[in-house]
């Protein structure tokens, strides 16, 4: 795909590549680290994703680089491929009946499709550790609660617009939530910090409640 882009500065060193959707955000993100694993972007420092921009530093001319990007073919994600972080979830979430309506699905139909959907972390911020998954087809995005919560336990696997998400640790949040999981999402302890980054592909394995 040919990138819709608008370059912005971001210091002497750095550029701010925004795209026009997260599709397109996601896509330059895995073709900027595919060429850096091939060597062909030795100069760069960092590659920091968000939901509609990607964060490149450590060059000598950002605006050459962008320039030299704005023509780049870049592919599409291809998810479902390669080796994943497998997250295994309790569908015992407290907003689990309404999603069911919502998707007009029993809860072992809802449990079904986030199993079987390959999701992948396209960006990393809210609290450490907290990964935005996506990869839910659009006819199944879900609006964010209408009274957000004031405290939401750590382990709560959620969903709210095109993503799913677990939270690493309690906090308010307005996501719907699904499900639970015992697994760590951030260790200060632990290297890496986080068992999630930007690129990782996800896949949620249902245990017993």
């Amino acid at each position: 795909m040919r990138l819709d882009l608008r370059v912005l500065p971001a210091g002497a060193s750095s550029v701010l590549l925004e795209t026009a959707d997260g599709e397109q955000a996601e896509a330059l993100h895995a073709e900027l680290l595919r060429r850096r694993a091939a060597g062909e972007l030795a100069e760069v420092a960092e590659i920091v994703p968000a939901a509609r921009t990607v964060l490149v530093s450590g060059l000598a001319e950002p605006r050459a680089f962008a320039s030299d990007v704005a023509g780049w073919d870049v592919p599409p994600v291809v998810r479902g491929r390669g080796e994943a972080v497998e997250l295994p979830v309790r569908f015992d979430g407290p907003d689990l009946a309404e999603v069911m309506a919502r998707w007009g699905a029993t809860a072992d139909e809802v449990g079904a499709v986030i199993e079987e959907t390959p999701f992948r972390v396209a960006f990393c911020g809210f609290a450490p550790g907290f990964g935005y998954l996506t990869g839910l087809p659009e006819h199944l995005r879900l609006p964010r609660r209408a009274t957000p919560r004031t405290a939401v336990p750590a382990g709560s696997v959620a969903l709210a617009g095109p993503y799913a998400g677990v939270y690493p640790r309690s906090s308010p949040g307005g996501w719907q939530v699904i499900g639970s999981t015992d697994a760590v999402l951030w260790d200060a302890a632990r290297e890496p910090a986080a068992l999630l980054a930007p690129g990782t592909a996800v896949r949620f394995r249902a245990v017993a409640r």
